[in-house]
């Protein structure tokens, strides 16, 4: 994706940087000013999934978010690796090249797992996971799709087949309404210009055919970190009840519920999760 166009349209492009690390140059939001707030997107979006939520958490902290090596505006990481270990050490080590001292990390979905195992890597520091992408396929789709993903990462021109079909508006707003979530115009708008980007569904498909969840959900019990699980109800992507049983396995974990949320909870309500969110990092519950 090129900056030179995108940054007419990109949310809060302002606050926006690139930097080298690791090997490969990242794009950056930052904003706000106070301890150190982590973000992390899921598979498919970016830092745009922050567009709402962002801007009310800065009022308290100084926020960074960045876009996971091979989406948004991120470059792949050296080799095109993207599991769950490699994308977690990246990110880490941006972090560290940052001078960041995060109190706590908020993420979304496949960033979850990545919060979590950064957890396990010695950063214990709270959680808040929104709709946390912890599940592995079930039946046939446990070895079927990530096996296609590789093969479809693999195929030179299949990311540019699939941005010319996924980027259309149709194809976008289904997508979309799938996860539960009433999203906006500018929403679909900027899902719409993610989908149609040959490089950020590429990137997209490697992190999906990498993903290996195996050895994190396996040691949940011992993870170190105080854990807010957020969860939309009415998500359509990934099911309530996998936080639900997370929560249950690990040591110090508790949920949200938003009844009438789904998938992209925090961009449809970001007053509401932001509410929950400070609630949960100043240690008080929040009101029902």
């Amino acid at each position: 994706m090129d900056w030179a166009l995108a940054q007419a349209w990109w949310p809060h492009a302002d606050h926006s940087r690139f930097i080298v690390s690791g090997g490969t140059t990242w794009h950056v939001q930052q904003m706000g000013d106070g301890p150190d707030l982590v973000l992390i997107h899921g598979a498919g979006g970016a830092t745009q999934s922050w567009r709402n939520l962002m801007p009310i958490l800065a009022r308290h902290y100084r926020c960074t978010a960045m876009d996971v090596p091979g989406q948004g505006l991120s470059k792949p990481l050296p080799g095109g690796r993207a599991d769950l270990n490699t994308l977690t050490r990246a990110i880490s080590a941006l972090i560290t090249d940052l001078n960041l001292t995060p109190k706590a990390t908020v993420a979304h979905s496949a960033g979850g797992a990545i919060a979590l195992r950064m957890a396990e890597m010695g950063a214990p520091q709270p959680i808040v996971a929104i709709n946390a992408a912890l599940s592995k396929f079930d039946g046939i789709a446990g070895w079927l799709f990530p096996v296609a993903a590789k093969l479809l990462a693999a195929l030179p021109f299949a990311p540019d087949v699939f941005a010319r079909t996924g980027g259309q508006p149709a194809n976008v707003k289904r997508l979309l309404v799938n996860t539960g979530s009433t999203v906006t115009d500018e929403g679909l708008h900027l899902y719409g210009k993610l989908a149609s980007d040959p490089d950020h569904v590429r990137g997209t498909l490697r992190m999906m055919a990498d993903w290996a969840l195996d050895g994190l959900l396996t040691r949940l019990p011992n993870n170190p970190a105080h854990t807010l699980f957020i969860v939309g109800d009415k998500d359509g992507t990934v099911p309530p009840d996998v936080s639900i049983k997370a929560a249950r396995r690990m040591k110090n974990a508790h949920i949200h519920h938003f009844e009438t949320l789904g998938h992209l909870a925090h961009e449809e309500a970001a007053e509401d999760v932001a509410r929950v969110i400070l609630a949960h990092l100043n240690q008080k519950k929040p009101r029902q």
